[in-house]
C-alpha cells in the first residue's frame, strides 16, 4: 500500500488533557541493544474528566514489556497496547501511580529521535515528540511534570551519566560492573524537555556567579582529546548568562548547566532543562578547523539554547501551533545578543540576508504557512524559518510600534504571569497590551497569515507648497491555502534625506500614523504629507528592515546611487548597493537567457567603486556591501521562468567588470589582513572577510598573478577563513591548482569531521558540469558517512540549496540525484530527508523544461510505497 499522508491536526480541535502527569520517575538501564526503561507516573484527572474516561497515552515503535497500576500488575483485558498507542481500560477517580516498563534498542535508533547511541554514547532528541520512543506517554507540550532520572550503565563503557535538572546522588551497584547516577529537575516540564547522555565523554569544567551571587557549574562534555576546542563556546555561555541578567533581568535557576557535543544529531542544538544537547558544529572551534562564521554561529547557538532556559522552559508552549511563541521569540533574543557583541548593522544585515534566501521563498511557494499555522499533518516539518527568523522579525515589529521601555515592560510582564505555565500567543500578546496601553488585534494578523506584504511607495512633492506626499499601500499575493488577506500593522523606519545628506526634520501635516522616526501603514492605502520641506528629498524608506515585507519603490539610479553613499542608516545603505545591483542582475540574466551579450551598466560598477574607496565603513559592512546578491535571490527577484544558467552568467559578468575597473583597489584590500595571532573578534572578523571578497572578484580576472595569488592564500593561510574562502575560489572557479589543493585539504583536516564537511561542501557547490558526477564520487568516499546528518547536509543539502545551476541541470539529473537521495535517506532518517526534499519548493518558478523535470522527480518521490510521514507530508505540499 501507499503511505498516505498523516491526518491533520488543527489548532481549532485543541483540548486540555483529560488527566494530566504530576511526577514522573524514570530508571533507564542503558544497553546497547536492550535498554530498559521504567516509567513511575504520577497521574491525576482532571476535573471536567468523567470518572472512567480511558487514560490514552502516546507511543512510538515501543515494546511494552510490563504495566501495573498503584503497585499491582494490569490483566490483560485492563489495557490496550500497540507500538504507537496504550490504552489503559477505565481507571480508578483518584490519583494514580501507573508503571510502565519498555525495552529499546539504541544502536538501531537510526532515526536519532528518543534515545539512540552514537559513536558509544546514549543521547536522547525528544522535540517534538521523540519522548514517545522511550515510553508511552502523554507527549504533548501542555503536560508539565517533575522529573526525576534514575541512570545505570557499565561504568567502564558510560562513566559519564547526566540527566536534567541537578545531580543528588550517584553510587556503584553492588555484584555488577555498573554504576548509577540520580537527577532531579525541580521544575515542572513537558516531555519534549527530557534529556539524557551516558558515555565517556570528557569534561571542560568551568563555573558562573549570577547576579544574585548564587554559583552555578558549568560543564561541556565532548569526546576525548577535543577539550581544547570548547574554549569559544564556553566563553559565549558565560557572557550570554550575563547579557540575559543585564538585558531582560534573567537569572539561570540550577546548581548547574551542562552542554553536551555529540556528532549525530538532526538538530542544531536542543534546549534540554539543565542539559543542552549540541551538534558538535555548533561547540567545537579552533582556527585551523573554524571559520569566523563559525565562530559567530557558535556563539549565537549557545546562546539561543541558554535564553530558551526562560523563553521556552520556564514558559513552553500550550501546543505546537504555539512553537513560534519560543522560537521567534529566542531568535530575536539571540539576535539581539550577537548585535550587542559584534556590529549591530553588519548582524541585521546578515540577518536580513538569510529571512529574504530562506523565509521569503518559503512564504512564496507550495510551503508557505503562517507564523502560527493552524493546520498540521507532521510537525517536525514545522521547524521552518517562518516560525523562526519571521517569528523573531514579528517581535521585533512589536518593539518598533511599543517603544523600548513598554516592550521590556510588557516581556517582564509576560516573565512574572505565565511562569511555569505552557501558553498561547494571545496570552504573550495581552501582557503587552496591558504593559503599554495598546490594541494589538490587528497586529496579531502577523501570527495568522502566511505570504509576504508587498509595499508599494510613491512619492509627491509640491514645489510650490513645499511638501511632500508619500502613498502607501500592501497587499499579500494568493499563497499556498490562502487566498485573501487583510492588512498588516507594518511599521516603517523612515528618513527624508536632503541633498546635502542630512536627514530633515519636516511638519507633518496629515495621513498616516507617524511616530518619530516610524511610519505606521494598517490599511490597504494610506497617504501622509509633510510640510516645510525646503527642497525635494530622497525618502529612505524601511530603515533597519523595520518590517518583513517586500518594498516596491521607483527609485532612479541616481537616488540609488545617493542612498549608497549618503543614507545615514547602515542598513539602507547597503540595500541601496543591493537594489541597484539587482535590478542590473536581473537586465543581465534576462539578455543572456536570450543569449544576447550584455555589459555591467557603468553606474551599477560605480557605487561598487563607491564603496571600495570608503575605507571610514566598517570592513565587515563593506564585505557584505560588496557581495552580489546570491543566485536564489537573483531568481527570486525574476519570480517565473527561471534559468539558472543565465543567472550565473549575469552575475560572473558583474564580477568580470568590477573587477577590471577596480583591481588596484581590490588588490590593496587582499594585502590588508590583520597581522598576529588569529582572533575571532569582529574587527579581525571583518578584516579576513572584506580581503577574502577582494579576492573573489580579483581571481575572475583568471590571470597567473591573480591565480597565484589565490593560491598562495590557500597554502599560506594560518586560519581555516582564509584556507577555505581560497577552496572555494580555486575549485569554483576551476583554477589551475584546484585539484592540488582539494587534495592538500583532505591530506590536512581528514582527521576533523567537521573540517571534511566544509571540503565536501566546496565541491558539492562548484558550479560547473563535472559537479554532478564529483558528488556520486563523494558519495562513495571513504570519509562520506550516510548516517550522519552533518555530512549528508554537507554534501547534498549543499548541492541541492546552494548549486542552482547544477540542482537545476536542464537534463534533470541534479533532480534525478537529489529525489533518489531523499528515497534512500528516508529508510533511515526521515526528517534529514523531508528537509533534503524541501530544495525543490520552487520548482515551480524554473523554466518549462525544468520545471517539467523537477515535477518528474517529485513523483518518483511520491510514488514511493513506504515514504515516511516528514517526507510524505512535504511532498505532498510540494506538489499540490
Amino acid at each position: 500500500m501507499r503511505s498516505e499522508t498523516a491526518p491533520a491536526i488543527r489548532l481549532e480541535d485543541y483540548q486540555p488533557p483529560a488527566y494530566r502527569i504530576e511526577q514522573v520517575q524514570l530508571t533507564v538501564a542503558l544497553g546497547p541493544t536492550a535498554t530498559r526503561v521504567t516509567a513511575k507516573l504520577h497521574v491525576v484527572r482532571q476535573a471536567e474528566t468523567a470518572a472512567g474516561t480511558s487514560l490514552v497515552l502516546d507511543g512510538d515503535e515501543l515494546t511494552l514489556t510490563g504495566i501495573a497500576l498503584d503497585g499491582k500488575d494490569l490483566s490483560a483485558d485492563a489495557y490496550i497496547c500497540t507500538p504507537e498507542r496504550l490504552e489503559v481500560l477505565t481507571p480508578p477517580a483518584g490519583p494514580l501511580e501507573l508503571t510502565i516498563e519498555t525495552e529499546l534498542d539504541p544502536d538501531a535508533n537510526t532515526k536519532l529521535m528518543g534515545l539512540y547511541r552514537s559513536s558509544g554514547t546514549y543521547c536522547t532528541q525528544c522535540e517534538a515528540e521523540g519522548f514517545r520512543r522511550i515510553t508511552y506517554f502523554l507527549d504533548r507540550p501542555d503536560v508539565l511534570a517533575v522529573y526525576t532520572t534514575r541512570l545505570e550503565a557499565s561504568k567502564a563503557d558510560c562513566p559519564v551519566l547526566l540527566a536534567n535538572g541537578n545531580l543528588s546522588e550517584t553510587g556503584d551497584i553492588p555484584g555488577t560492573d555498573r554504576h548509577f547516577a540520580i537527577w532531579h529537575d525541580p521544575h515542572p516540564k513537558p516531555a519534549y524537555l527530557f534529556a539524557l547522555v551516558a558515555g565517556d565523554l570528557a569534561r571542560v569544567p568551568d563555573h558562573f556567579v549570577t547576579a544574585s551571587g548564587h554559583k552555578v557549574e558549568l560543564n561541556i562534555y565532548v569526546e576525548h582529546g577535543k577539550e581544547t576546542l570548547c574554549d569559544w563556546a564556553m566563553d559565549s555561555l558565560k557572557r550570554s548568562m550575563r547579557w540575559d541578567e543585564e538585558v531582560f533581568g534573567r537569572e539561570y535557576d540550577l546548581d548547574v548547566f551542562n552542554i553536551v557535543a555529540v556528532s549525530d544529531f538532526n538538530m542544531g542544538a536542543m534546549e534540554n532543562k539543565g542539559l543542552n544537547i549540541f551538534n558538535d558544529k555548533y561547540v567545537l572551534a579552533d582556527p585551523d578547523t573554524a571559520t569566523d562564521q563559525d565562530y559567530a554561529n557558535i556563539e549565537a547557538v549557545i546562546a539561543h539554547e541558554y535564553f530558551h532556559n526562560w523563553t521556552g522552559n520556564r514558559i513552553t508552549c500550550r501546543d505546537w501551533f504555539q512553537l513560534c511563541l519560543k522560537e521567534g521569540l529566542t531568535v530575536f533574543r539571540d539576535q539581539e545578543f550577537s548585535s550587542d557583541m559584534r556590529s549591530r548593522p553588519v548582524k541585521r544585515i546578515a540577518d536580513v540576508r538569510l529571512l529574504k534566501s530562506h523565509q521569503f521563498p518559503e512564504d512564496a511557494g507550495p510551503l508557505a504557512h503562517s507564523v502560527r499555522p493552524r493546520t498540521y499533518h507532521e510537525i517536525n516539518n514545522f521547524y521552518t524559518a517562518t516560525v523562526y527568523e519571521k517569528g523573531a522579525e514579528v517581535v521585533r515589529m512589536l518593539k518598533t510600534l511599543l517603544g523600548d521601555e513598554a516592550f521590556r515592560d510588557g516581556l517582564d510582564l509576560y516573565f512574572n504571569r505565565h511562569d511555569g505555565e505552557a501558553t498561547t500567543i494571545e496570552a504573550f500578546l495581552a501582557c503587552f497590551e496591558e504593559a503599554s496601553g495598546t490594541e494589538l488585534d490587528q497586529f496579531a494578523l502577523w501570527y495568522e497569515q502566511a505570504g509576504t506584504p508587498i509595499v508599494t511607495v510613491d512619492t509627491a512633492f509640491d514645489e510650490a507648497r513645499k511638501s511632500l506626499t508619500i502613498t502607501l499601500s500592501q497587499e499579500i499575493p494568493p499563497v499556498a491555502g490562502q487566498k485573501s488577506s487583510s492588512p498588516a500593522v507594518i511599521p516603517l523606519r523612515f528618513g527624508l534625506i536632503g541633498p546635502n545628506g542630512e536627514d530633515m526634520s519636516p511638519e507633518k501635516q496629515a495621513g498616516a500614523q507617524v511616530s518619530g522616526d516610524v511610519l505606521v501603514l494598517d490599511k490597504a492605502k494610506q497617504k501622509v504629507t509633510f510640510d516645510n520641506i525646503a527642497s525635494k528629498p530622497v525618502l529612505s524608506l524601511l530603515r533597519g528592515f523595520s518590517a518583513p515585507v517586500r518594498l516596491n519603490q521607483k527609485l532612479s539610479s541616481d537616488e540609488l546611487a545617493f542612498l549608497a553613499a549618503q543614507d545615514n542608516d547602515p542598513f539602507n545603505r547597503w540595500q541601496a548597493v543591493q537594489t541597484l545591483a539587482m535590478q542590473d542582475l536581473v537586465r543581465l540574466a534576462c539578455k543572456a537567457r536570450g543569449k544576447e551579450r550584455a555589459e555591467p551598466c557603468a553606474d551599477v560598477v560605480d557605487v561598487f567603486g563607491t564603496v571600495l574607496s570608503a575605507p571610514s565603513l566598517d570592513d565587515a559592512f563593506r564585505a557584505q556591501a560588496l557581495t552580489l546578491p546570491s543566485e536564489a535571490d537573483i531568481a527570486q527577484e525574476i519570480g517565473k521562468n527561471v534559468d539558472p544558467d543565465a543567472i550565473h552568467a549575469a552575475r560572473e559578468t558583474l564580477r568580470a567588470s568590477v573587477c577590471a575597473c577596480y583591481a588596484g583597489a581590490l588588490s590593496h584590500l587582499v594585502g590588508a589582513t590583520s597581522s598576529g595571532p588569529y582572533s575571532p573578534d569582529a574587527d579581525a572578523a571583518g578584516k579576513r572577510s572584506l580581503a577574502n571578497r577582494a579576492l573573489h572578484y580579483l581571481a575572475a580576472k583568471r590571470s597567473d598573478a591573480t591565480n597565484d595569488m589565490v593560491w598562495d592564500r590557500f597554502s599560506n593561510a594560518d586560519n581555516m577563513t582564509d584556507r577555505l574562502a581560497a577552496l572555494m575560489i580555486l575549485v569554483h572557479d576551476n583554477l589551475p591548482r584546484k585539484q592540488e589543493a582539494v587534495d592538500a585539504y583532505l591530506e590536512r583536516h581528514r582527521s576533523s569531521s567537521l573540517a571534511m564537511d566544509k571540503w565536501f561542501m566546496a565541491q558539492a557547490t562548484a558550479p560547473g558540469d563535472e559537479t554532478l558526477e564529483t558528488v556520486r564520487q563523494l558519495m562513495k568516499h571513504p570519509l562520506y558517512e550516510a548516517g550522519n546528518p552533518n555530512r549528508v547536509r554537507a554534501l547534498l543539502q549543499s548541492f541541492a540549496t546552494g548549486n542552482p545551476t547544477q540542482f537545476a541541470r536542464p537534463d534533470g539529473a541534479g533532480f534525478e540525484l537529489v529525489a533518489e537521495s531523499v528515497l534512500a535517506i528516508d529508510k533511515r532518517n526521515p526528517q534529514v530527508a523531508s528537509r533534503l526534499l524541501t530544495s525543490f519548493r520552487s520548482w515551480r518558478a524554473l523554466d518549462p523544461q525544468r520545471s517539467a523535470l523537477a515535477e518528474s522527480a517529485l513523483l518518483r518521490v511520491s510514488s514511493c510505497e513506504e515514504l515516511s510521514r516528514d517526507s510524505r507530508d512535504i511532498v505532498d505540499r510540494t506538489l499540490q
